[in-house]
């Protein structure tokens, strides 16, 4: 089956959303953790920034760490109330996005584990949050295929 373009322009025009939520919940999180860690330059390359050495007692680290985990919590539940049961699809993608982006902006491809570790964390908390609001809050609204249609 054939995407027509006007289901085309809505997948794209979600994913947009989707990407500037996305970027707006991780600055707006990065801005807060940086004021409660009390770092002293803002560093407005948080959401793109892998090369930070994995020190838990460095106050830099953990505002990278847990603003990526918390944008990821986030952003699956604000996913959820716009995508509805496309959490998955659009949490991976976004993702993916990130990714090149994250390439481009650094100059260099991501090869450091600890990165990696906390990114399929953060995707597979998007993934869960995002889904357990669209089962619980928007359960009597989902569309479920009939069986005895195949």
């Amino acid at each position: 089956m054939a995407l027509k373009v006007s289901e085309t322009k809505t997948v794209l025009l979600q994913l947009l959303i989707c990407l500037t939520i996305f970027y707006a919940v991780y600055y707006i999180i990065g801005s807060i953790l940086f004021a409660v860690f009390r770092l002293e330059t803002y560093d407005v390359l948080i959401p793109f920034d892998f090369k930070t050495e994995p020190l838990f007692p460095s106050s830099k680290y953990m505002v990278i760490l847990v603003s990526m985990e918390m944008t990821y919590f986030v952003s699956g539940l604000l996913f959820a109330g716009l995508v509805k049961e496309w959490v998955w699809d659009y949490a991976i993608t976004v993702t993916l996005i990130h990714v090149a982006v994250t390439s481009t902006v650094m100059a260099e491809f991501p090869l450091v584990w600890h990165w990696w570790l906390a990114l399929g964390g953060a995707l597979l908390i998007m993934i869960c949050s995002g889904h357990l609001l669209v089962h619980f809050a928007f359960q009597d609204n989902l569309i479920y295929p009939l069986l005895d249609d195949f």
